[in-house]
């Protein structure tokens, strides 16, 4: 054979692996059941990236990862912990990981939301047990410098939104959640007690739906302590139920007599601690009460989430009337 046609049948060849290269790299592949993480922690290397995702049965072999790599070589790889579900090719898989496209459990946490709620939470994601959770959120060791008096972290878990890996622990997730709350409440430019702020503000909180009632009802609380009345809050009276482990969904009579020190229909001021892990302005409405001489509130029967605020005890009993006729309609 002459030398260009040896130097024909090499680039024939050589188109030929390229097409066979191109082809493999764009064939979808599953060499795993069901589903498999791979994490690839900061600074991982294209090759070991390959070798892991070979081992997990996501790509059939390294050269095709590398080559795909090679195809993409523009794209920076993220380091993270990735699911994969179905087959992919390499590209395919080369995409994910350069969009940073990792997994992560969304644990989405709303105002009130007590600590039970939030165990209930992480557990239903399938992210721990909630025992575990409820276990680390009573040990109040992360929020003791701001808090000497707190006995667990109800309070200081602040409500948002975390992205949590599988990696993550329940004293991980504690500690994320109160470093949110430190932040929220350095926001506030206060040197306010902590601990009486937040127990009344986790009040507020509970019993506040619209956002332009919550400083009244801030109010209603500091005047019935300011002149020692009981607060008479039945989201205290539920949570005392909590922590006996006997709330049903609905407050009895057994419960708004308990002598559990959380139920306020039975001690005068606030309760030792948080009912529930208030937001921003519920806060703010705890450290700014309107200005309001109410020293009771009763639901409105609209719908609205909407409370009556009454000065006197005639007034508030005729706002209870209205409530209940409008109730039997």
């Amino acid at each position: 054979m002459s030398f260009a046609g040896r130097a024909g049948a090499v680039l024939l060849a050589v188109a030929a692996v390229g097409v066979y290269g191109v082809y493999r790299i764009e064939q979808p592949y599953q060499g795993f059941a069901g589903e498999t993480f791979v994490e690839f922690p900061r600074g991982t290397g294209t090759s070991a990236m390959a070798a892991e995702l070979v081992k997990a049965g996501v790509v059939h072999s390294q050269w095709e990862f590398l080559l795909a790599r090679f195809a993409s070589r523009t794209r920076v790889l993220q380091a993270g912990e990735y699911r994969f579900t179905k087959a992919a090719s390499p590209m395919e898989v080369v995409r994910r990981i350069a969009k940073g496209d990792t997994f992560y459990f969304e644990l989405v946490v709303p105002e009130g939301r007590n600590l039970f709620d939030i165990a209930a939470s992480v557990e239903a994601l399938g992210l721990f047990p909630a025992p575990k959770f409820l276990a680390a959120a009573r040990n109040p060791a992360l929020i003791r410098d701001l808090d000497p008096s707190a006995q667990t972290l109800e309070g200081y878990l602040f409500p948002s939104t975390y992205r949590l890996s599988r990696h993550t622990s329940p004293e991980a997730l504690c500690k994320l959640m109160t470093a949110r709350f430190r932040d929220a409440w350095r926001a506030l430019g206060t040197k306010a007690d902590v601990h009486r702020t937040v127990t009344l503000a986790s009040l507020v909180e509970k019993e506040g739906k619209l956002a332009d009632e919550r400083p009244v009802i801030a109010a209603v609380f500091t005047n019935r302590l300011r002149i020692g009345m009981k607060l008479d809050c039945d989201p205290t009276t539920i949570y005392a139920a909590l922590l006996l482990g006997r709330y049903t969904g609905v407050i009895h009579r057994s419960d708004l007599e308990s002598d559990q020190p959380y139920n306020t229909y039975r001690h005068a001021g606030l309760p030792p601690g948080p009912i529930a892990n208030p937001g921003a302005a519920s806060l703010g409405a705890a450290l700014a009460p309107a200005s309001s001489d109410a020293i009771y509130f009763v639901a409105r029967a609209d719908g609205s989430g909407g409370h009556t605020f009454s000065n006197n005890i005639a007034a508030h009993n005729l706002a209870v009337e209205r409530y209940h006729r409008a109730q039997h309609k």
